[in-house]
């Protein structure tokens, strides 16, 4: 047994902020961090689509409010898969901003066709918005993507591998066997047991649940338990591989 009592704690490893295009402008620091707490989260990632710009403003006010965040992204790759990126710290996050920026689509965003990009700064306040191309696909292959979070230290989710668009199976038909994910992950639309009938090849992987929370109330509608000894990416791996003592469970 483990010298200390290991932690029970509900994750939401998929949350978007109004810098996603996609989301509301209601998903700003403060309503992601209020909505994950009354939904019973103790961490949450934050996975902007192509963007680590939030990051910080959310970390900073979840550690004051006693929640953990965990820095991410929402990665599209050339193919059009979508990547749920997770780091140990708000700068690996942001060095895999700055591979990703050069490589999105070279146009700015267009708010009234695609939604605004919004980005906060440390008090959570609005502090304008991001031009880029953010719900583009940047031109960096898979396998290369998958490459580039590890070498940063970084955990990487195939996203929501149900649906019929954005997905690794959805676009390319399989999981790739050298694509090296960490874990693949189901969406609030199934249930694990459900998503491996459907594809009983995914049972060989570690499988989570999130929300892919695009407004505050979703979070936490999908969540993944972990047991863990702290609040950390080495936790989570070891987690997903049950590894001295650590679980997951998807719904």
């Amino acid at each position: 047994m483990s010298e200390r009592e290991l932690r029970k704690v509900f994750a939401d490893l998929h949350v978007h902020t109004a810098l996603s295009p996609c989301a509301d402008d209601s998903a700003t620091p403060a309503g992601i961090v209020s909505a994950a707490l009354d939904n019973g989260m103790g961490m949450i990632a934050i996975t902007d689509h192509n963007s680590a710009e939030n990051v910080g403003a959310v970390m900073s006010l979840g550690a004051k409010l006693g929640l953990k965040v965990i820095p991410g992204m929402e990665l599209t790759t050339a193919e059009e898969v979508h990547l749920v990126c997770l780091f140990e710290t708000e700068r690996d996050a942001l060095r895999m901003q700055e591979i990703a920026y050069p490589l999105l689509p070279p146009v700015e965003n267009q708010p009234d066709v695609f939604g605004r990009q919004l980005i906060f700064d440390s008090e959570g306040n609005p502090n304008g918005e991001c031009t880029k191309m953010l719900i583009g696909a940047t031109s960096i292959p898979l396998e290369d993507a998958v490459r580039e979070v590890h070498g940063l230290g970084g955990l990487v989710f195939a996203a929501h591998v149900d649906r019929q668009s954005f997905s690794v199976i959805s676009n390319l038909g399989l999981i790739p066997e050298n694509a090296g994910f960490d874990a693949l992950e189901i969406s609030g639309a199934v249930t694990r047991e459900e998503a491996t009938e459907r594809f009983p090849f995914i049972s060989g992987y570690p499988l989570v649940t999130a929300s892919d929370a695009h407004v505050p109330e979703a979070i936490g509608s999908s969540p993944t338990l972990f047991l863990l000894d702290e609040l950390s990416i080495g936790e989570i791996r070891m987690a997903l591989n049950f590894e001295n003592e650590r679980e997951h469970l998807s719904q």
